[in-house]
């Protein structure tokens, strides 16, 4: 049991860290909404997401996605077409316009957005199938279940981390140029992605 949530510890930090969309959103929702409170959305969006991906990782039925090429090609074209737009959003977004009206990202946006960058990133999709998923074979019954909750219950804890990281970031930034830079780098790294995305896709093609 121990090992099985020692397991799913590193597994779920392994994949999570990395900078991506999802993590982009969810550091800038923090950043940039009034209130800690009013970037919740954000956080429990995530956290739900992951916990879904996570679930039909292990219990097999995202499995199909690597059963038929086909299906993760879809997924893949999808995605990158879905990157680049939010590479695009992040790249033209007023920093400055968005601490002054939070408004601008409402909890329906922030849920939308979030479910969005979250359900929609091949990238994460396919890692938690591969890696979650075929780790979790390894392990049956309760400590299946201990080896699932693990992984989570860190994703949730990243995610609001996150966001108080991005409270204390926008606090430091009131000019909001750093945010503005923030921004730019996060677009060219999810740009980057769709590249690399775009890169597997040719090579499943060929």
């Amino acid at each position: 049991m121990t090992e099985a949530i020692l397991h799913g510890i590193i597994l779920a930090f392994g994949l999570i860290v990395p900078l991506g969309a999802q993590n982009v959103f969810v550091f800038n929702q923090g950043a940039l909404q009034p209130t800690f409170v009013r970037a919740l959305p954000v956080v429990v969006t995530a956290g739900i997401c992951d916990a879904i991906l996570i679930v039909a990782a292990v219990s097999g039925v995202s499995l199909l996605v690597l059963t038929f090429a086909w299906l993760e090609n879809i997924i893949f074209s999808i995605g990158i077409l879905f990157l680049v737009y939010i590479g695009f959003v992040l790249w033209k977004s007023d920093a400055r316009a968005m601490k002054v009206d939070g408004q601008q990202f409402s909890a329906k946006k922030q849920i939308i957005f979030a479910a969005s960058v979250s359900l929609l990133n091949p990238h994460a999709i396919l890692d938690t199938i591969g890696v979650i998923g075929s780790s979790s074979l390894n392990y049956s019954g309760d400590v299946r279940v201990a080896f699932t909750l693990t992984t989570i219950i860190v994703s949730w804890l990243w995610f609001l981390g996150l966001a108080i990281a991005g409270r204390y970031f926008g606090k430091l930034d009131s000019s909001g140029k750093l945010m503005a830079l923030l921004n730019k780098g996060s677009a060219l790294v999810v740009w980057g992605i769709a590249v690399y995305l775009a890169i597997r896709l040719v090579g499943n093609l060929g």
